[in-house]
């Protein structure tokens, strides 16, 4: 298939081709560029679609989703009074609205029952509509933990090995460990607790690191997160920088995850503008000044929304990248954190986050210029997810 448009955006970073053009065949991207170039490279007969006042674009990728999770405000209640078959059939309809808005690639973190690896299987065998999704499967956490409710409590080093491989045997490709609390467990450690020891961590990472599997650790509070960098782990997801007391950015453990290229995921809800509310407005301008810190420190930040959690909806990726544009990231660097640099994260950076020859056929087409309003990728005209089209029902095509 050849689709034309009024530009297309290789990566975020690089180069953005005016009356551009991408060619794709069975899934993969054959060729990218000028209309002119692509076009002379195309088999007579083959589908042609004309989008002369858009932007095609690499789809994007939430990095912390967990569709298991309703995204109301008592997710955990919700998760517990349903049997499988029918949250299987839910978790479905949200990797579905993931797909309507222009994500190609989600990870999940945190899973019951093996739930979203079924249904990333589903996926990729074209059974399910969805995008791409990475799955963890059963979180490690300790007895009584944060999430102890999707089964992943472990204590001492054995059962930490078993879970993991359990985990491995049943399709993960990322090991998810809960550093510290969280507030989505009611009656459980405080957020800024720690819940694992160093030694304990560093298990966790040596353990996937031999399997080849990246780590994600959910690490709200300081300690933890210092504790997560010095284990090796691969994302720190949340990166609150919490304390007992209030929060406080640690700049040594921040020069550390500069240093040794960790990504950092910060989960913005898409309710981020709600932070006065939730917080007070000194805490919540604190919150701010801390996240642009890390920002502007140079740390590798990924998007991600918790999607599932905490009224954050599976339709709010563009509205939680909004937060960056009012720290005051350009357009090109968040566009980058949704595409390019969350799937060097996730290890995807050979497979998908550019257009290029070789990599897989995800595209996110929309109305307008991106680059220069980011607000353009609300208008969502068609989705491409491994070469599948994927029509939005409000979409108006060409």
């Amino acid at each position: 298939m050849l689709i034309t448009a009024g530009r297309v955006l290789i990566d975020a970073t690089g180069e953005c081709v005016a009356e551009g053009a991408v060619l794709i065949r069975g899934g993969t991207i054959i060729a990218a560029g000028r209309h002119t170039d692509v076009e002379s490279q195309a088999q007579p007969g083959e589908a042609r679609l004309s989008f002369p006042r858009s932007t095609v674009l690499p789809g994007l990728i939430d990095a912390h989703v967990h569709l298991c999770f309703d995204g109301g405000p008592d997710p955990v209640t919700m998760l517990q009074g349903r049997d499988d078959e029918s949250l299987l059939h839910d978790m479905k309809r949200r990797a579905e609205q993931l797909l309507s808005i222009g994500v190609t690639t989600a990870r999940d973190l945190g899973d019951r029952g093996g739930l979203a690896l079924q249904l990333a299987s589903a996926i990729s065998q074209g059974s399910a509509v969805g995008p791409r999704l990475i799955c963890a499967g059963r979180p490690l956490t300790t007895k009584g933990g944060h999430c102890w409710f999707l089964g992943g409590e472990v204590e001492g080093e054995d059962e930490i090995r078993s879970l993991i491989q359990r985990n491995i045997a049943a399709g993960a490709k990322v090991i998810k460990v809960m550093a510290t609390g969280g507030g989505l467990t009611k009656g459980g450690p405080a957020s800024w607790a720690s819940q694992f020891s160093p030694e304990e961590l560093a298990i966790v990472v040596r353990e996937a690191h031999q399997a080849g599997l990246p780590v994600a650790a959910h690490a709200h509070g300081a300690d933890g997160i210092a504790a997560a960098v010095a284990a090796g782990a691969d994302t720190i997801e949340h990166c609150s920088w919490m304390t007992r007391d209030g929060f406080g950015v640690r700049e040594d453990v921040l020069a550390q995850i500069i240093d040794k290229g960790i990504f950092v995921c910060p989960t913005t809800s898409p309710q981020w503008r709600r932070l006065p509310e939730i917080f007070g407005p000194e805490r919540a301008e604190a919150l701010v000044g801390m996240a642009r810190q890390v920002a502007q420190s140079g740390a590798r930040l990924i998007a991600g929304t918790d999607a599932g959690v905490g009224r954050a909806g599976f339709d709010g990726l563009v509205s939680s990248l909004g937060f960056y544009r009012h720290l005051g990231l350009p357009n090109s660097r968040i566009i980058e954190m949704a595409t390019g640099e969350a799937a060097r994260a996730l290890g995807l950076g050979d497979v998908t986050g550019r257009i290029a020859p070789g990599y897989s056929a995800d595209l996110l087409i929309v109305d307008g210029d991106p680059l220069a309003d980011l607000d353009a990728l609300r208008s969502v005209n068609t989705v491409f997810a491994a070469g599948r089209q994927y029509q939005p029902s409000r979409a108006t095509g060409e």
